[in-house]
Formats: structure tokens, sequence, C-alpha cells
């Protein structure tokens, strides 16, 4: 059946956005929000109207410093999501190929199709979640434009090697085309100046990431794309038919947040490494569920090993007042993603929740 853009959406966000909500809640990815009473701002620091012309100045060089990239590299967006969608949208046009994960995040799925751009997949291993580079090189052709991937890969968190990305890299560019990396939960390795993607050939790898996932600063929107200069000014020319201005009380208090952000790392890093051990002393003390351990982030993607997932998830909701992420979302239909970067006290009372019906 051919796509309709008028009938386009998203079954996982509208998932995420109407039907996770629970009092007990491991559905989320992303680390619990920093209020802006810690930014130490007042109201006369920020102003309503700003520049409107292609990005805040101040906030590209915050970016590019950080990442260590010229700014002309640097193109801001609107959270992840839709430097994601400016990436695809940049680098193929409507039936060109494009060759994607298989397992992946469900938005960049919906995105590409949106986009009319004809998708084709490489298999993740499932058992180990990691990438064979002889399935991409089987699937990669002369009519590839871009190869698409999340690290640390969601929903299962487990971090591709270098030399792994370095591979497919160097696939991609025999064949003229570029990589795609979705790197925002990379952002949870923790390190004041990130090793990007981007860094190992920034004429074929294509970064994305934001403030959202790991520093709990969702609200702010700042997302981004280090892309080469050419294919940047050319995502800036595709804003203009979607965002055009970005918001500027945004992108003031983004630069505020990067000038803190080695306070607000210190905090989420503290509470997320308690909280990765309370899921994985439960993981280890049950049998219902197999996992792979990641070594980082908040997500891991476990497998119940008897039962319908669904029929699992509605218990859950139902005798437990809790939720988890339907495997199904992420084409894994026999897996949850279990997520524990909220409040310390808030995830050990979810756990508490989970061990009981893990036990019965």
């Amino acid at each position: 059946m051919t796509f309709q853009r008028t009938h386009a959406r998203s079954p996982y966000m509208e998932f995420a956005k109407l039907h996770s909500g629970a009092k007990y809640n491991l559905s989320g990815s992303g680390m619990a929000g920093i209020p802006l009473s810690e930014f130490g701002v007042s109201i006369g620091d920020l102003e309503i109207n700003g520049p409107t012309i292609y990005g805040y100045e101040p906030l590209k060089k915050a970016i590019a410093a950080r990442y260590r990239v010229p700014v002309e590299c640097v193109v801001t967006a609107n959270g992840t999501a839709m430097a994601n969608y400016f990436a695809l949208a940049a680098s193929a046009g409507p039936g060109e190929e494009i060759l994607m994960e298989d397992p992946t995040y469900p938005l960049l799925l919906d995105a590409a199709r949106y986009l009319g751009l004809h998708i084709k997949r490489f298999k993740r291993r499932i058992d180990d979640f990691q990438i064979d580079v002889q399935e991409v090189e089987k699937k990669i052709s002369s009519a590839t434009k871009l190869v698409v991937l999340c690290n640390l890969h969601n929903p299962s968190g487990v971090l591709a090697p270098e030399k792994t990305l370095q591979e497919i890299g160097s696939l991609a560019k025999r064949v003229g085309a570029r990589v795609m990396v979705d790197e925002v939960y990379l952002e949870m390795l923790w390190q004041s100046q990130p090793n990007s993607a981007f860094h190992l050939d920034e004429e074929t790898f294509i970064s994305t990431n934001s403030l959202t996932k790991a520093y709990g600063l969702s609200g702010l929107r700042c997302g981004w794309v280090l892309a080469a200069p050419e294919l940047a000014e050319r995502i800036w020319r595709i804003n203009d038919l979607h965002g055009a201005t970005p918001v500027h009380l945004s992108e003031l208090l983004s630069v505020i947040a990067f000038a803190k952000l080695d306070m607000i790392t210190e905090k989420q890093k503290a509470v997320l490494d308690d909280n990765r051990k309370l899921l994985r002393e439960l993981l280890e003390s049950q049998t219902k569920l197999d996992y792979i351990w990641p070594e980082f982030g908040t997500v891991l993607a476990a497998r119940l090993k008897q039962g319908s997932v669904d029929a699992f998830c509605e218990r859950l909701r139902k005798e437990f007042d809790l939720s988890v992420v339907p495997g199904r979302f992420f084409e894994l239909p026999q897996h949850v993603r279990i997520g524990v970067g909220g409040p310390t006290e808030e995830v050990r009372a979810c756990l508490a929740q989970l061990r009981k019906a893990l036990s019965t």
C-alpha cells in the first residue's frame, strides 16, 4: 500500500503522550527535568525578541566549542526529533534509498516514510544488539544516499564501538553515501568534550543531538545537527519552510545551560548511577526477563521469556499502576523497554512494583 502523507502519524509518540502515564512510570528515556530555579537567572537576563537569522550566534558557538567543530557545521533545531528530520530531508529525496538499522527508534522510520524515502533495513544482532558490519555491506548499494543509526542504540542502550562506525563510514564513502548518527543518548557517557561520529569524517558523518535526554532540559527544545558546511547550509534553507524563526527565550536559556553543563552533568550522573544499580539488582534477582546490560544510559530492552508482551504490559498497568514501553513500537514484539532516568526515590518505587509483578 502506498504511504499517504496526509495520513502521517507516529503510533509511538501517541503512546508516549497519551497512554504511557501511570503512577509508577518506567516508560521514559530521559533524565528528570532540571527546574529553572537551578539556572540562577532573573527576568532581566532574558528577552523575548532576538535576531531572526540563521541561528543564534552565541548558541551556535557554544555547541561548536563543546564539540570542537567549526561554527558553520552547526545547525540548531527543535530537539533531536527535528534535527533528525532535517538531516533525513537534506540527505535524500523522495524515492531515494536510505539504509536504516532494525530495530530502531520509531520516529526515525516515521519521519523517513513521511519524506517519501525508499527505506532498506540492516539487522542489528539480536543477541547483543551490536551492528554486524558485514550485514551493512550486504545491504548498502550504489543507490544508497544515507545510512541511519542510533548510538547509544534506542531501545537497547548498547554502544557501537568507534571501529564499527569507522567501518560503516568507509562503506558509505565507497558508494557516495553519508552516515547519520542520532547521538542524543551518547551524552550519557558524561564527557566534558564529547567524541562524536562527526569527528571520524566530517564529509561522511552527520550527528544529531540535543540537551534533552541526558540533562533533563527537554523544555528548552535545544537540538542540533553537526554536518559538513554545504549540507548545513541546505538544512538551514529547509528549516525556512518549517520553523523559520526559533523561540528566542529558549535560545538564551540554552546558552546559559551550556555554561552550567558541568554542574548539571554532575547532578544527573549521580542520579543515574544510583538508578542503574537499582535496576541491575532487580534484573539479577528475577527469572522472567532476559536482557543485554548496556554499559551506559537510561534504557534497556528486556525480553519476556514467556507469554504476550501486550498482556504483560496491560497487567502492569491494571494491577500495579506501572508503565513500560511495549517493544512492538521498536520492532521487538517480545521485548519491553525499561527506562530509569527519573528521581531515584521514584525509580526505586517503580522497580518495587515491577519486582512484585515479576514475582507473581
